[in-house]
């Protein structure tokens, strides 16, 4: 079994934040076992990713699966950040598993690597099924309330308004 520098088993708790304005959020990634709080640091499209690969699996395994309890409730808890936000690393990328026997969802985060030769920070988190769908459906949330997005080029438009290549220098589009 591979050694983790974070490993958390059964999370009590899983979630996605951001912080800051539209245009300057800060994204995390953010799990607690206990006492152990662990954030790490993500980029927008992770978070929208995250999302999508989630609901997915759990699409998938309700196919294939049909004899898995489902439920369409989503567990109502506070999915909001704690304090402190002191990211552990930043995220390279991240995997998705199903662990059969326990029923459930792994969580694998690599961190970025500045040096070729410098190994990777890693962190598991396991979760319930109805723990990662509530994140799944959290995390669009999060993304979703982010800049709205011109419908021309698909880059956020600014409070300010949007320079579109897409209108050949016809003036900026706003909101």
């Amino acid at each position: 079994m591979a050694d983790f520098t974070f490993d958390l088993e059964a999370v009590q708790r899983i979630t996605v934040g951001a912080v800051g304005q539209p245009g300057q959020r800060v994204f995390y990634v953010q799990a607690r076992r206990g006492n152990r709080l662990i954030s790490l640091l993500a980029e927008k499209e992770q978070i929208r990713a995250l999302a999508d690969a989630v609901s997915q699996l759990l699409d998938d395994l309700t196919e294939k699966n049909p004899g898995l309890s489902t439920s369409d409730d989503i567990l109502v808890t506070n999915m909001s950040l704690e304090e402190p936000l002191e990211p552990e690393f930043r995220i390279g990328q991240m995997g998705l598993g199903y662990d059969n026997q326990r029923d459930m969802i792994i969580l694998v985060i690599q961190s970025m690597v500045d040096e070729p030769d410098e190994s990777p920070a890693t962190a598991r988190f396991s979760a319930t099924r109805m723990q990662m769908r509530a994140l799944s459906v959290h995390a669009a949330q999060v993304v979703a309330a982010g800049r709205p997005i011109c419908g021309n080029c698909g880059r956020p438009i600014d409070p300010s308004g949007h320079f579109c290549p897409q209108r050949n220098g016809h003036g900026p589009v706003s909101v």
